[in-house]
């Protein structure tokens, strides 16, 4: 990873077999078995700015408590990061942290069990980065069954044109500009 570019890796305390952390009957792998695989990239490490975040899911099984030994256990074996998965109470984030005194991910994905804390909340509480897993891929999943919806019922995108980003709206965000300038230089026009 470290020769691909890779500045961090994220690993998860659940079995192979994984569920999405804000499911229900996820199953956890030994609190040893963890570390080992902490262990095992630790000492893999050829970069000592790699980073390895632990993610830990048992809060929904075990509790605060276990999920909070956990995550001491996964500190002592080198992790340099945590990932709290499907929290329900902003201040067992605050708690983490006092525990644990690395870095804290929270996960904030919409319809789970982790309320839509602001980023100031979070912030107050302990949490130095906030995971956005698939915000904007909900809003475009929505938009894509909208607009297809539309072309099926009524023949055609006219309807739906006002939720599309114009072109003149994407060239500017993607600069082309610059792209067409750099076109001309190259092969002239």
């Amino acid at each position: 990873m470290t020769r691909a570019g890779v500045a961090a890796v994220h690993m998860e305390d659940q079995i192979a077999q994984k569920r999405c952390g804000h499911r229900p009957n996820k199953e956890l792998v030994s609190k040893a078995e963890m570390g080992d695989r902490i262990k095992a990239a630790v000492d893999g490490k050829t970069d000592p700015d790699f980073v390895i975040m632990a993610r830990c899911d048992a809060f929904a099984n075990e509790g605060l408590e276990a999920m909070i030994e956990r995550m001491i256990y996964y500190v002592d074996c080198g992790a340099d990061m945590l990932f709290a998965e499907a929290m329900n109470d902003l201040t067992h984030y605050q708690t983490i942290k006092d525990a644990t005194g690395v870095p804290l991910l929270a996960n904030i994905t919409e319809f789970g069990k982790t309320d839509l804390y602001t980023t100031e909340d979070l912030k107050a509480h302990g949490v130095d980065m906030a995971l956005y897993p698939l915000s904007a891929f909900r809003a475009q999943a929505k938009a894509a069954e909208t607009v297809l919806g539309a072309i099926r019922k009524e023949g055609s995108q006219a309807s739906v044109l006002d939720m599309m980003q114009t072109r003149s709206e994407l060239y500017a965000t993607i600069d082309n500009a610059a792209y067409e300038e750099k076109l001309d230089k190259l092969f002239g026009k």
